[in-house]
């Protein structure tokens, strides 16, 4: 994975902690008039520019049912713990809100590397993570709720969108993990299938801030796009060599990934105007719904803009405190199912629900950024999009199987 570190042994006895856990038929998740869930994000380190305010939006949701009288007569305790960027420590706090606080789920994670250093935590403790943020698909477990696209439902419409525009030659940039080696490999496989051209495929360690010698191979490639997996805020340092260089998007195109309006308002939409990005929410979305998430969340953070992760770290407690409701249990294993059987519903991003497979269905946009940070919708799809986690094309003869 790049430059990601290695999962690090957890302390203490595991099998002896995980005969405690799986023990328990009914987890209580706390005090008799409280359910402890936990939120778990990087609030420190170089994914804190992103995954901070998708803390903030979990939160007020949690908020919100709270003010409502919760779920099943008990208020929601949220347990919060910084991911630190590291995937590792996303693992050991992880275990820590299963085995000490005793959460009855988890909500959280950015990069597909965090998921992945979690997933044996949640599989070996039985617990349930609601993973909020696209991802590159090829993965499928019981144990994990992905309300983020799968690649059917964003990196592939935008390719599509991008070929119908007339764009054939295209770059490929990423940051150095699973999700930019992996999403790649699935665009190249789509790209040489629609007999278009991959000018070039580079990759720069999550956080890095030296882009030279790529601009440089940008520059001699001559692509007529760059589709860019960045994470981070390695994509300030991207942007404003790329401007230097004489590279703005306006002469340039880039469709990015990871970059929303959290991201373009850190960064300065300046430096970002004409980009493009694909994802399945949009503040300027016009739904009744979208619109009334957005000012409760700008009446908690004045001036803070509202993006795709953050509408999706909203809608998974709204789905998770609905399939509470529809158990009428808290017990993990009820819930899940209960998840997976659940009606459309629309908190804030048009009308979602999650599949058999436990990935969500939802709409794809594809928009282009504004002088004033918001982005401006330039194609959808005719409906909600069913999730593929297996990219026929890439992987064949994979599916999912719970």
């Amino acid at each position: 994975m790049g430059n990601l570190r290695p999962i690090r042994k957890f302390g203490g006895s595991i099998a002896a902690a995980g005969e405690l856990f799986i023990a328990r038929s009914e987890p209580t998740g706390g005090a008799n008039h409280t359910v402890k869930v936990g939120v778990l994000h990087s609030l420190t380190g170089t994914m804190a520019i992103s995954e901070v305010t998708v803390k903030n939006a979990t939160l007020l949701a949690i908020d919100q049912i709270n003010a409502t009288g919760g779920v099943l007569g008990k208020k929601i305790e949220p347990v919060i713990e910084d991911g630190a960027s590291d995937p590792s420590m996303f693992a050991q706090k992880a275990q820590k809100l299963i085995q000490q606080d005793d959460v009855v789920t988890v909500f959280g994670g950015w990069t597909s590397a965090s998921r992945k250093a979690m997933l044996p935590v949640f599989e070996r403790f039985k617990g349930l993570l609601w993973y909020p943020v696209q991802f590159e698909g090829n993965e499928c477990s019981p144990d994990i709720m992905y309300s983020g696209a799968q690649p059917n439902q964003q990196i592939l419409p935008a390719l599509q969108w991008a070929e119908q525009k007339g764009y054939k030659s295209i770059f490929l940039l990423g940051s150095d993990y699973v999700f930019p080696r992996t999403a790649n490999l699935i665009l190249k496989k789509h790209i040489e299938h629609d007999s278009g051209t991959v000018a070039g495929e580079e990759y720069v360690p999550l956080g890095g801030t030296d882009f030279s010698a790529v601009i440089n191979k940008i520059k001699v490639a001559k692509p007529q796009i760059i589709f860019s997996t960045l994470n981070g805020d390695s994509n300030v340092s991207f942007f404003k060599q790329m401007a230097a260089a004489g590279l703005p998007s306006a002469k340039l195109p880039v469709m990015s990934f990871s970059i929303a309006e959290q991201e373009a308002k850190a960064i300065g939409p300046s430096l970002l105007e004409g980009s493009y990005a694909a994802w399945n929410y949009f503040q300027s979305i016009p739904d009744p719904a979208n619109k009334k998430f957005v000012a409760a969340y700008q009446a908690k953070y004045p001036g803070s803009p509202v993006d795709d992760p953050m509408a999706h770290g909203y809608v998974d407690v709204y789905a998770w405190a609905a399939a509470v409701k529809k158990a009428g249990t808290f017990d993990i294993d009820k819930v899940r199912k209960a998840a997976a059987t659940l009606a459309y519903s629309d908190v804030g991003m048009g009308e979602t629900k999650f599949a058999a497979n436990q990935s969500l269905v939802q709409t794809a946009y594809v928009g282009q950024l504004l002088p004033s940070g918001q982005f401006k919708i330039l194609w959808q799809s005719k409906g909600p999009v069913e999730p593929v986690p297996y990219d026929p094309l890439s992987f064949p003869g994979k599916s999912c199987v719970l």
